[in-house]
């Protein structure tokens, strides 16, 4: 994956405010916008001419009460105060537990609000209240340009060969958002890693942020790309626009030489994220699935309206052994504990007999 240089840099740059500090959010680690921004501009565009993925600047404004962190584009995470600029991308949300908001909501008076710690910025038209202080309110500031014109996400992405993968697929979906696909999706890196398998990772559904992308990195992964890689800060898109980014992801992989692919889909099959497409994509490598759960009565709900059977059930819902057992009586499939060693042990079975089988 493309990282950046410094998540932050200290004005003066000549379009920020005197004393603020300029804060690159994750959703830019594509692109080295605090080095072209030495030489670049920011300048405020007709929003006719906004579109999904520019890079925007935004002044953050005051929330009283509410401290606000990005993730930069180290994976860190970076406190932003009232009068500091924050750099981001312009996208869409869709998240069922947290934040609702599309950049083409942006009114008049030019509020934005960064819709994930990540920067993907557009305006925030429904929030759950807990999760309000990820909500940073902005004012837009204008566009990156450069030489004149306007920089994207897609001015970035590394120019690939178009490959076919030939890797057998881990794939992990969830009921909802915050299922414990994340923390799945580390334990089955780790399995396989252990086994000697060249692992890769990827993130193919969701809203921009880097922590997911790391975390399957950190656990093993000898090669890992997500749609952010792809140009994409959110996969809430048009279907052709999500093909063409889950067609560099694949290329990405098919080009690292991988024993197997562990993929991690983003919010839940039945949500605007194109989980399904990502789905029909792999369905021939796709050997093992694996539905997180944050709830026993979602997994029939989610079995049912997607039509797929998973292998394993795992995820918060089975973080208990009342929930296990509910979950299996609910589905007539096993369910994992995968906090639990002996949980762990019984998928390393599982996934050999999905791989050597």
């Amino acid at each position: 994956m493309n990282e950046t240089a410094a998540p932050a840099r200290t004005a003066p740059f000549p379009w920020a405010p005197v004393g603020a500090n300029v804060v690159f959010a994750s959703v830019t680690r594509i692109a080295d916008l605090a080095g072209r921004l030495g030489s670049g501009s920011v300048e405020a565009l007709p929003r006719k001419s906004w579109a999904t993925g520019d890079f925007v600047a935004a002044t953050v404004l005051e929330r009283p009460g509410v401290a606000h962190t990005v993730e930069s584009t180290s994976g860190r995470m970076a406190e932003v105060f009232p009068r500091d600029v924050l750099v981001g991308a312009l996208g869409s949300r869709f998240a069922t537990l947290e934040s609702v908001g599309d950049w083409r909501d942006v009114g008049d008076d030019l509020r934005l609000d960064s819709l994930t710690r990540a920067g993907v910025f557009g305006r925030c038209t429904s929030v759950a209240p807990q999760s309000l202080p990820q909500v940073i309110p902005l004012r837009y500031l204008g566009h990156v340009l450069e030489d004149g014109g306007k920089l994207t996400m897609s001015d970035f992405v590394l120019p690939l060969e178009r490959r076919e993968l030939d890797a057998p697929v881990i794939l992990i979906i969830g009921t909802s958002m915050s299922a414990g696909k994340t923390t799945t999706a580390k334990i089955a890196v780790r399995l396989l890693t252990a086994r000697g398998l060249r692992v890769g990772g990827v993130k193919l559904t969701g809203v921009a942020r880097y922590a997911d992308a790391l975390a399957m990195r950190d656990a093993g992964t000898a090669h890992v790309v997500d749609f952010v890689d792809a140009g994409l800060p959110s996969t809430v898109c048009e279907p052709d626009v999500y093909r063409a980014a889950l067609a560099h992801m694949v290329s990405s992989l098919a080009g690292a030489d991988l024993d197997v692919v562990v993929g991690e889909a983003g919010a839940s099959p039945l949500e605007p994220y194109n989980v399904d497409l990502a789905e029909e994509a792999l369905r021939e490598h796709i050997r093992f699935r694996i539905l997180c759960a944050s709830d026993p009565y979602a997994v029939v709900g989610v079995a049912d309206a997607h039509g797929v059977v998973p292998d394993v059930v795992a995820g918060k819902a089975t973080t208990t052994a009342a929930g296990v057992a509910l979950c299996e009586k609910l589905s007539g499939t096993r369910a994992l504990n995968l906090l639990d060693v002996d949980g762990q042990s019984e998928l390393d079975l599982l996934l050999r007999r999905a791989l050597d089988g």
